[in-house]
């Protein structure tokens, strides 16, 4: 904790123009840094992050449009993320990205097309996402995920029938989706399934056959 209140504080000392310049980094963790409210486009720059931490950054409104340029981005996390409301489109070019989470992020309302474009993409957790509605039918083309987890997605009323061409899914938790209403038959086409949670989805009515 104490070496993440130390990146908050040098944060405000930083010439912008400085953060492009750490050519070897790998880890770059803002976690709590909660007075954060834009990321400078400089980031991109960094061609050897691995990891960028942005959770509990509840100020932070949007990310550079540019932020598909990362090009060894593996994880990338910003739960809780409070204000974040969309993704930019350039997200999907992140081609060694595995694992994204998102969860908490009260006001995301959609995700872009673009994020079927994430072929690397093993993880990917929405859950907490109280304002999404739907997923993009593009999800389907998520080949390599394993890990699903949109609990109490509580707006979400139904899935994409695409879901049905995640053929490397294994984990997927719908736990307290209070507004899902049925599953299609896609469920049963998932082979490499080994785990799914339902737990208090109140208005599922029935399982397909």
């Amino acid at each position: 904790m104490h070496s993440n209140n130390l990146i908050c504080q040098s944060l405000m000392s930083w010439k912008p123009s400085s953060i492009g310049q750490l050519n070897a980094l790998q880890h770059l963790n803002f976690l709590g840094c909660s007075d954060l409210k834009k990321l400078t486009s400089f980031i991109v720059e960094l061609n050897a992050l691995q990891q960028l931490d942005l959770s509990g950054c509840s100020n932070l409104k949007e990310l550079p449009s540019s932020i598909g340029q990362l090009n060894a981005l593996q994880k990338f996390h910003l739960s809780r993320c409070s204000n974040l409301k969309e993704l930019p489109s350039s997200i999907g070019q992140l081609n060694v990205l595995q694992e994204l989470y998102l969860s908490w992020c009260s006001n995301l309302k959609k995700l872009p097309s673009s994020i079927g474009q994430l072929n690397a993409l093993q993880k990917l957790d929405l859950s907490r996402c109280s304002k999404l509605k739907k997923l993009p039918s593009s999800i389907g083309q998520l080949n390599a995920l394993k890990q699903l987890d949109l609990s109490r997605c509580s707006n979400l009323k139904k899935l994409p029938s695409s879901i049905s061409q995640l053929n490397a899914l294994e984990k997927f938790y719908l736990t307290r989706c209070s507004n899902l209403k049925k599953l299609l038959s896609f469920i049963g086409q998932l082979n490499a399934f080994q785990q799914l949670d339902l737990l208090r989805c109140f208005k599922l009515k029935e399982l397909p056959s």
